[in-house]
């Protein structure tokens, strides 16, 4: 994993991991267990990934603003991409399983 970087607002580490190369925009399938590159529509295993950036956001006034925006990389597909989540009680479960599964392989290593 890189040494983060200090971002004020999810909208600005987007950008600004946008400009270092992480511009695919990942999400979850709805069986939840592949990623889907929205650019390519190709479904991808989580295993084949690696988080190497992670920025958490907390609402100041709205706990629905409480987000989370993951950089990962798969040296395998040459992908370079983001996954956004909110986390709490509005945190999407399937996405948050992906993660676990992210996070699994990076400690495997």
């Amino acid at each position: 994993m890189t040494i983060p970087r200090s971002y004020d607002t999810a909208s600005e580490a987007l950008n600004d991991l946008s400009i270092r190369g992480y511009t695919a925009s990942f999400t979850i399938t709805d069986d939840g267990d592949w990623l889907k590159c929205n650019e390519t529509a190709l479904e991808l295993s989580p295993e084949d990934f690696e988080i190497n950036e992670i920025y958490r956001f907390e609402g100041i006034t709205d706990p629905a603003d409480e987000m989370i925006v993951v950089a990962i990389s798969s040296n395998k597909h040459h992908l370079k991409g983001v996954m956004v989540n909110a986390f709490g009680i509005y945190s999407d479960t399937n996405t948050s399983k992906v993660l676990n599964r992210l996070r699994q392989h990076l400690k495997n290593k």
